[in-house]
């Protein structure tokens, strides 16, 4: 069966070795990796830093999706975010790489957040975490389930932005 016929992530059953609790988090994922990699199939690289109305780029929605993942993922951890993802941060908005190469490191993102899916103990998932230098109150269970959310909020906007965009 090809992707195009297959259900949604979420109707094909569990994911191995992801604990029961974080199986939505993981569906969410990897439905947002196969929606991005269908959207940007054939999007034109010329175009990947344009700004239909002043909306976002589609080449900052890639990288953003690459970064939340790394960040909110790194805060569920308990650690701070390195000087390298604040510098990625910073530059989300920009780049050079080709849409093929940012789908490609959203891809390989998505696959590390679900290694650590994997080994995340259920037994941790309401423990207190900080985000920010704020230090905003959070959960390992919270930051998890918001950064699969988030990517498919993301997702949406990006094809949006891809339909206008080629147009």
């Amino acid at each position: 069966m090809s992707q195009s016929t297959l259900p949604e992530v979420w109707l094909r059953g569990p994911i191995p070795n992801i604990p029961a609790l974080l199986q939505p988090a993981a569906h969410a994922l990897l439905q947002s990796r196969e929606e991005v990699e269908r959207i940007m199939a054939h999007f034109p690289a010329a175009r990947l830093w344009e700004r239909p109305a002043g909306v976002a780029s589609v080449g900052f929605h890639l990288k953003h999706l690459t970064g939340v993942l790394d960040r909110i993922f790194t805060y569920a951890r308990g650690e701070v975010l390195s000087e390298a993802q604040l510098a990625y941060l910073k530059e989300e908005g920009v780049g050079s790489e080709s849409p093929e190469e940012l789908v490609q490191r959203f891809s390989a993102q998505v696959d590390t957040a679900l290694r650590q899916l994997e080994s995340t103990p259920p037994a941790t998932l309401t423990e207190a975490r900080e985000v920010g230098r704020a230090k905003l109150p959070s959960t390992v269970i919270g930051l998890l389930f918001h950064a699969a959310e988030h990517s498919q909020r993301h997702v949406g906007q990006l094809w949006v932005t891809v339909q206008v965009v080629v147009i």
